[in-house]
């Protein structure tokens, strides 16, 4: 056979015909329309096809009356983002919210002054000597620490002196009640009655707070114990049970290990950039979940892979936002 012939057989070869959705963008002959160009994802492939079924799940479970668990991580919040965060416990969208220690003191810092936008490359030398701590491309001047620990630091004598035993979502839940400001996620989730989690509350301010609160209050306790069974309890005996979960870490395992109690969640929507080569949960698929149980066999689930800045404005808008 020669060179030709070859060649030909190995590359030419027939294949089965391919069924299914047929892979289209949008036609900007049509103008600008971004409902029609948010529509057109389902058809685009990649993680905007992905993005596409995390709209069509996330209706699916309000529309279900499912119990909508709200994961995010701090940075979510030290973003622009944390006014959406705001927006969804407004308004009732959600209805148990898990973040990190960021998650809840910089919702507080920003009713104390404004997190600056700033530059990705900006000299981490130069702004130690200014007392300014970068968050990405994001500046908070360090004087939000200080205003932050003098509105804290009262706070937790006066649960210490309750005489009680506190958890976590108690001292967020104060947290809410004292700042009485709108503009806040831990405000509005006081005041509609929404608990906040924070599974890893030590992790940041919150927790250099409470250290130096140690050493006026030897004997204060926090019982982390009591937020486990009361985040775990939330799950038994739901009807349905949705995941948002923005980025990983301790906040989606904590949410997905909740849900493993009551046999798994019904739905679940992963926006991370995290890989799953190094076998941490961060990184893991919703399928190796359903392996836990943490999520249902027949659970409608989808991880997203991009930045949530800029994909869950537009999930809310498509979601929560047209309810």
């Amino acid at each position: 056979m020669d060179a030709e012939k070859t060649a030909k057989k190995n590359l030419l070869r027939p294949g089965s015909e391919v069924s299914g959705t047929a892979i289209k963008g949008y036609d900007f002959n049509q103008g600008v329309d971004f409902a029609k160009i948010v529509k057109s994802f389902s058809s685009t492939g990649y993680q905007a096809s992905n993005f596409s079924q995390a709209i069509n799940i996330v209706n699916e479970m309000i529309g279900e009356r499912s119990t909508i668990f709200l994961g995010y991580t701090s940075n979510m919040v030290s973003s622009g983002l944390r006014d959406i965060f705001r927006y969804l416990v407004e308004h009732k969208k959600v209805d148990i919210v898990v973040t990190t220690a960021g998650g809840i003191e910089e919702d507080i810092m920003k009713c104390l002054g404004d997190f600056i936008l700033g530059d990705f490359k900006a000299s981490g030398k130069e702004l130690r000597s200014k007392g300014i701590n970068r968050i990405g491309n994001i500046f908070v001047s360090n004087s939000l620490y200080v205003k932050f620990e003098a509105f804290v630091q009262p706070i937790l004598e006066e649960l210490y002196r309750e005489k009680k035993i506190i958890t976590p979502s108690d001292i967020v839940w104060k947290l809410g009640e004292k700042i009485n400001n709108p503009s806040s996620i831990c405000y509005w989730a006081w005041k509609n009655k929404i608990r906040i989690f924070c599974p890893a509350l030590t992790d940041g301010a919150l927790g250099d707070n409470i250290y130096f609160f140690k050493f006026k209050r030897n004997d204060f306790v926090i019982d982390i114990a009591e937020d486990t069974k009361r985040l775990n309890d939330t799950t038994i005996g739901l009807k349905k049970s949705g995941l948002v979960i923005l980025g990983s870490g301790v906040v989606k395992h904590s949410i997905l290990n909740a849900n493993m109690l009551r046999n798994g969640a019904d739905y679940a929507v992963y926006i991370n950039t995290a890989q799953e080569f190094d076998g941490s949960d961060a990184g893991a698929s919703p399928d190796e979940a359903v392996s836990w149980g943490k999520l249902l066999p027949t659970a409608q689930s989808v991880k997203v892979h991009g930045d949530a800045t800029i994909l869950f404005p537009v999930l809310v808008a498509e979601t929560f936002a047209a309810k």
